[in-house]
């Protein structure tokens, strides 16, 4: 057990009388808060699922949790009870992935028994499948919703498909010269990115059909995972040698200066990472049962979070950037709410330190200082701007009353 001496302020350990009480049948499903009580990052912990877990994503605009398992089955949950919502059946073994589209209505998911499988969410059914000749080892659905990608194993090839009809597209070979860890499709839903055990990242153009950009010699292990900012300026990737790396691929300046490297913060392999849409926040997963907070502009680690007892196998971050959610070997789905971590004496210190830190302002493109920043929300905008937008909201605001008043006049 960890001491909670080391991360006193966050005080997110489950004692053991507290696992005592929670110790139940394998078969039901719980959504239990368990923290301190003046815990500053509060977590709920899904349960139901009887194996690992091996991927977990908010979906439905965070309203939704979309979860694939060891136990051969796919769940979907409510974010805000935690009650399962539906669990699905098809695979004959081991669930490797699950990604949802956009609106919720289909999601795939691929596993070890080598399918791939696009379902109907609402009725449950399969919509079409596919069989590959090895392992299924990831899939992920497009940002419109229009294509699938999966990539197996023994073959290293990755298809791309038609998410409504299941026809295959595209079918691409010799990309990689061993197992592949996580496919994903660019924002722009124009490219593929892959990362694989051959310690190289391989960027697959869908309109050239060709590999446009080969990311090598920085990873010395297993790259596991990958995570693009919603505006391409800087790509994640963590492998099994430790390392988190920020690569600024649209000017190709890591072609002469190479990747940012993250200061070491975790003690085992680092198996997913994700981005927030603007870029400033990155949180990562390893096999040491950490997750870890950046802030990214200042390339220092803002937070640590344990709590898993096994194995992270992926991990995401809401569109508001209140919510991380983690997935283990431990058979659990944790959900942290790190909104007021900023109040944590360790995290304030941090942020004491880097207060001269210049950044540039997301909507005029000024330099500020992160000084100014009172709430992470904050993080990406002047105070200028951030003015302008309280004076306009309040503005609306009083138009709104004026005008209902004018009504409530005739």
């Amino acid at each position: 057990m960890t001491c909670i001496a080391e991360i006193d302020p966050i005080a997110i350990e489950v004692t053991n009388e507290i696992n005592e009480n929670l110790n139940r049948d394998a078969t039901t499903t719980s959504a239990t808060w368990e923290h301190e009580h003046l815990a500053k990052v509060k977590i709920r912990v899904l349960r139901g699922h009887l194996d690992a877990i091996n991927s977990c994503k908010f979906c439905k605009f965070d309203q939704q949790i979309l979860t694939a398992s060891n136990d051969k089955t796919v769940r979907l949950w409510d974010f805000n009870t935690g009650a399962q919502i539906q669990c699905y059946e098809g695979h004959s073994s081991y669930v490797s992935c699950a990604s949802p589209s956009k609106d919720m209505t289909r999601f795939a998911s691929c596993g070890w028994d080598k399918m791939l499988h696009v379902w109907d969410t609402a009725t449950g059914k399969i919509m079409w499948s596919s069989r590959h000749d090895g392992i299924v080892t990831c899939c992920c659905v497009s940002h419109d919703g229009k294509l699938v990608v999966s990539a197996s194993d023994m073959d290293y090839h990755i298809r791309i498909w038609d998410m409504q009809s299941g026809q295959l597209i595209h079918h691409i070979k010799d990309l990689h010269t061993s197992t592949i860890t996580s496919c994903h499709f660019s924002n722009n839903d124009d490219r593929v990115i892959t990362t694989s055990m051959d310690k190289t990242v391989k960027f697959w153009d869908i309109t050239t059909q060709k590999n446009t950009v080969s990311l090598t010699g920085e990873h010395i292990n297993v790259i596991s995972d990958c995570s693009f900012s919603q505006d391409e300026r800087r790509l994640a990737t963590v492998s099994w040698d430790k390392d988190v790396l920020i690569w600024d691929v649209p000017t190709g300046m890591y072609r002469s200066s190479g990747p940012i490297k993250l200061a070491k913060a975790h003690e085992g392999s680092v198996s997913s990472c994700a981005f927030t849409r603007d870029g400033s926040i990155l949180v990562t997963g390893s096999y040491d049962t950490s997750l870890v907070v950046w802030d990214v502009e200042n390339c220092v680690q803002k937070l640590k979070l344990q709590g898993h007892t096994d194995w992270i196998e992926d991990v995401d971050i809401s569109r508001d950037k209140k919510w991380l959610l983690s997935c283990s070997k431990d058979k659990t789905v944790r959900i942290w709410n790190i909104e007021n971590t900023d109040h944590i004496p360790k995290v304030i210190e941090n942020k004491r330190s880097i207060g001269l830190k210049m950044v540039k302002c997301f909507e005029c493109g000024k330099p500020f200082s992160m000084a100014q920043v009172e709430r992470p929300e904050d993080s990406t905008q002047c105070v200028f701007c951030r003015m302008e937008k309280r004076i306009n909201n309040s503005e609306s605001q009083n138009f709104l009353r004026e005008v209902e008043q004018d009504h409530a006049d005739l």
